[in-house]
């Protein structure tokens, strides 16, 4: 008996020096966190308004799905803001584990040092990148390798107003595809109405984007994918072919320059003052709402006797940092994930105008309620759908892109005053090249 109080009571001491040695501890989980806990991670972005809302809306979702991560949402300004904050803290545990970064924001962020690159986390995870819009990632890759996630997609359209082209006696379901139809609608517009054909804000990403839909590099070396870009290619000929066309009906008085600001031609193109203009997909429910009219979409105007290429997305996309723990990291990777599901991806199109990156969103009711109510929208899929995926439909790659792209808007407004087209295009191949070295 003695032997067996003396063994109840050892193993009994034994258990409570067990549980004391445990005391304050939980079982960690794959993800960082413990029993109960979730492992909490930041998410930057550069989204205000009811873009800004959206994204709320996704996290909250992710967040009360999940029972082992939880993302806190933070704004953090414009996308160079964002970028700016980011480099400030880059190299230390202040930074987040996700950030948003615009599209020209890729060549610097795959070189900063900053980041894990998303490939690392589809093969460690075996998760299948083909559902994803193939014309869309092809511009984060990089030497086959995808170095960030896709998030909000857009590309560039022509919005056309349908009541004026009726009054000019235009056909409201063809509008002019070829940069000569353009002119010469312009001129029928021009002498019906009292409105200019068409316009375009002076910003240099429009510029990028007729050049890639005429199958042109904007810079050497595969447009800078390659190998690093050494010289400008904005002179060549189908760089010409822009300027000319907006020369002559800037010349012809069936073309006005609004300004260089993305809403300057927007406030005209609602009071009935110019017909056509392009703008980014994602103002397309903007420019719905705000019109008195009836709202056309078309494709980018290509060159005469070229066949259209498509466009180069523009928009943001998703990193992960190696600023923060691999625990955190992981956790990053769980919600990124959930951000390429068809159906967070159809409540995200429908609720901003972008892109889905998952195709299998188009068939979501969610995004077919608003292409049945807004078939405007389809006008941009369709466009990015017939993309051929080239260097040029890439986009280029490069540090000082939005260097270039001043230099550009710049070379435009000196034409509009005047200076000779190839001129001021030589002149801008200059000193984007300079820029480079």
């Amino acid at each position: 008996m003695k032997k067996l109080v003396s063994g109840l009571l050892i193993l009994l001491l034994a258990l409570v020096v067990v549980a004391c040695s445990n005391d304050g501890e939980a079982e960690t989980d794959e993800n960082g966190g413990t029993d109960g806990e979730k492992k909490e991670i930041t998410f930057w972005h550069a989204m205000s308004g009811s873009n800004g809302e959206a994204i709320e809306d996704m996290v909250n979702q992710f967040n009360e799905q999940s029972d082992t991560v939880s993302v806190e949402a933070i704004y953090q300004g414009s996308y160079d803001d964002s970028l700016t904050k980011l480099r400030a803290v880059g190299g230390s545990s202040e930074a987040p584990a996700i950030v948003q970064v615009f599209e020209i924001g890729t060549k610097y962020m795959s070189e900063s040092g900053f980041i894990t690159p998303m490939q690392d986390f589809i093969d460690n995870d075996d998760f299948d990148p083909s559902i994803l819009e193939p014309n869309i990632l092809s511009y984060y890759e990089l030497d086959g390798q995808l170095y960030s996630m896709p998030f909000n997609t857009s590309n560039a359209v022509m919005f056309y107003n349908k009541d004026m082209f009726e009054e000019a006696g235009l056909d409201l379901e063809n509008p002019p595809s070829s940069f000569s139809e353009m002119k010469d609608a312009s001129e029928q517009i021009a002498s019906s109405t009292d409105a200019y054909g068409f316009t375009m804000a002076t910003i240099g990403w429009f510029f990028e984007q007729l050049m890639a839909n005429q199958g042109a590099d904007y810079l050497d070396n595969d447009n800078g994918r390659g190998g690093d870009a050494t010289e400008a290619l904005v002179n060549s000929q189908e760089g010409l072919n822009i300027f000319n066309w907006l020369n002559e009906m800037n010349e012809a008085d069936t073309f006005t320059n609004y300004g260089s600001n993305w809403e300057d031609p927007r406030g005209p193109f609602f009071a009935g003052q110019v017909a056509m203009y392009l703008d980014s997909t994602a103002n397309t429910a903007e420019v719905i709402k705000n019109s008195s009219f009836e709202v056309g979409t078309a494709f980018l105007p290509a060159a005469d006797g070229i066949e259209p290429q498509g466009v180069v997305v523009g928009g943001a996309s998703l990193w992960i940092t190696n600023q923060v723990p691999e625990e955190d990291q992981e956790a990053a990777w769980e919600f990124i994930k959930f951000t390429t599901n068809a159906d967070v991806q159809a409540k995200w199109a429908a609720a901003t105008g972008y892109f889905p990156i998952t195709p299998a969103a188009y068939d979501e009711q969610t995004l077919l309620d608003v292409y049945e109510e807004y078939p405007q929208f389809t006008t941009a899929v369709d466009q990015l759908e017939n993309t051929t995926q080239s260097s040029a439909t890439s986009g280029a790659l490069t540090e000082v892109l939005p260097e270039a792209r001043k230099i550009i808007e710049t070379a435009l407004g000196e034409m509009y005053e005047g200076r000779d087209p190839q001129e001021a295009l030589d002149d801008a191949a200059d000193k984007i090249t300079n820029a480079l070295d």
